[in-house]
């Protein structure tokens, strides 16, 4: 016999974000890598909390960056 699953579709999926901030995959033209891009609607009910979204995801990437290469998430990398 077959399960029947009722589910609602109407409510947005938990931390979803609204279309405020947006982001591409570039290729970066020094490198050649691809980059995350990430646009804030300036004229946004939501600048704030747009900016400190971007600002974590930032800050997300460089430990992430910082504990690859020196393995601590926040140390600074060695000159040289």
């Amino acid at each position: 016999m077959a399960e029947i699953v009722i589910k609602n579709f109407d409510k947005p999926k938990k931390g979803a974000r609204s279309g405020s901030v947006t982001q591409k995959r570039v290729r970066d033209a020094s490198t050649g890598k691809f980059v995350i891009v990430r646009t804030i609607n300036g004229h946004s009910e939501t600048l704030g909390e747009d900016l400190d979204y971007v600002f974590r995801r930032n800050v997300e990437k460089a430990r992430r960056d910082n504990k690859a290469v020196t393995g601590a998430p926040d140390r600074v990398p060695g000159r040289g």
